[in-house]
């Protein structure tokens, strides 16, 4: 027969205790995230020659809102900033602090900053391997809530409607519903289109066929085979040879954006920018004569062109062209540009990085914007024009959709 050796009053007392203070433990709130917690991730993307560089720098913030920001980080070589955009970049030795400009301190929850900047290097340029943002590491993880939600959300129980629903008898609406332009983001623009309200075919209405130089085999119409919203976009067979020149042009009146003027537009490319120079928009500078701003490419890689003296953004020096980037194909890419009227100053960016070569500020760059700065006055487009020009036998097929135009920024 088996016996139990007698319970210990002391045993069961210290058995309570420990199971009070378990309890204890469970029920106690989580405390609030220190201010070493990770709340940032860093992307840092360099582009390199031979004793230069440029640096993309992207950071996702994890953590609480920001009102203004601080990203911090050592060189691990003998790198040296020398000029910078969307940010005000010092350095002390190897000690790098990038600072926010007044108009991008705010960053949200989940949303991120970006800014990119220009520099040297002897002996070595390898990537940072640390980097804080307002002190705080960016290892890529979130800052944990400082409240945790005690209560359950409690999904009551529905009680279907007794009373049938009464079918009345449908009366067709004799007008009409007329869809406006499908083009995100871009309300209260003077251009806003996703060309939704144009019939297939020829444009027409807010979109005229235009040949400023001359004309050839070039043909433009509104599509349906490809959209990137809704169901049309704009399509051009650009055709090969000098006067194969053909456009679309708005007829809203770009005048009256500014004093910076913003433009946004989703392009998609069949062919890859050929080596010799293309054209794919253009805006007559009424500061100029006329003459147009161009947009395009030369030696694989997105370029601004003046019609007025052919001076380019960035320069056609190998290291110029490395600057920039080409345009991907067979995808939608939201290319995105802002002119300041008032001032030699240009920003430009493919899929919201911005191009390093096509980025002007009025201090001269070697590689990038001293022919440009050759003119001093600044630019004031007056018209937008999408299409295909080539000064050589360079052809492509390329769709245009959600294009806008104004005095605000847009977002892709």
């Amino acid at each position: 027969m088996r016996t139990h050796a007698p319970r210990s009053p002391l045993r069961d007392v210290v058995a309570a205790a420990t199971a009070l203070i378990g309890l204890a433990v469970l029920l106690l709130p989580a405390g609030p995230a220190s201010a070493a917690d990770p709340g940032c991730r860093a992307d840092y993307t360099v582009n390199q020659w031979g004793g230069g560089f440029t640096a993309q720098v992207k950071v996702a913030n994890l953590g609480p809102p920001l009102s203004s920001w601080e990203l911090a980080w050592t060189f691990g070589g003998d790198q040296r900033v020398t000029s910078a955009w969307n940010a005000t970049v010092t350095q002390s030795g190897a000690a790098v602090r990038a600072v926010n400009l007044a108009y991008n301190g705010q960053v949200p929850t989940g949303g991120s900053l970006e800014f990119g900047f220009q520099g040297t290097w002897g002996a070595s340029n390898p990537v940072p391997s640390a980097f804080t943002l307002n002190g705080v590491p960016c290892t890529g993880a979130p800052v944990p809530s400082a409240t945790p939600t005690l209560t359950p959300t409690v999904t009551p129980t529905v009680t279907p409607t007794v009373t049938p629903t009464v079918t009345p008898t449908v009366i067709p609406t004799v007008t009409p519903t007329v869809t406006p332009t499908v083009s995100p983001g871009c309300t209260g623009a003077v251009v806003c289109s996703g060309f939704e309200e144009q019939a297939p075919g020829t444009p027409g209405g807010d979109w005229q066929v235009v040949t400023p130089n001359c004309s050839g085999t070039g043909t433009a119409s509104v599509d349906t085979s490809q959209a990137r919203t809704g169901t049309k976009s704009l399509r051009i067979n650009g055709g090969g040879g000098y006067c194969n020149h053909v456009f679309v042009g708005t007829t809203k009146n770009v005048s009256t954006a500014g004093p910076v003027v913003y433009a946004r537009m989703w392009v998609r490319h069949t062919t890859a920018l050929p080596s010799a120079h293309i054209t794919m928009i253009t805006m007559a500078d009424s500061a100029n004569g006329g003459k147009d701003l161009r947009i395009g490419g030369q030696n694989g890689a997105l370029q601004w062109n003046r019609e007025s003296d052919d001076a380019t953004l960035p320069e056609q020096s190998p290291a110029g062209v490395a600057l920039s980037v080409p345009l991907p194909t067979g995808r939608w890419v939201c290319l995105r540009y802002q002119i300041d009227t008032t001032r030699q100053a240009m920003s430009t960016w493919v899929d919201d990085r911005e191009v390093a070569g096509l980025h002007l500020d009025g201090t001269p760059t070697h590689d990038v914007d001293s022919q440009w700065l050759s003119r001093t006055t600044p630019p004031r487009p007056s018209t937008l024009r999408l299409g295909w020009e080539s000064y050589g036998g360079e052809s492509d097929t390329l769709w245009f959709d959600d294009v806008a135009l104004g005095s605000s920024p847009i977002a892709c």
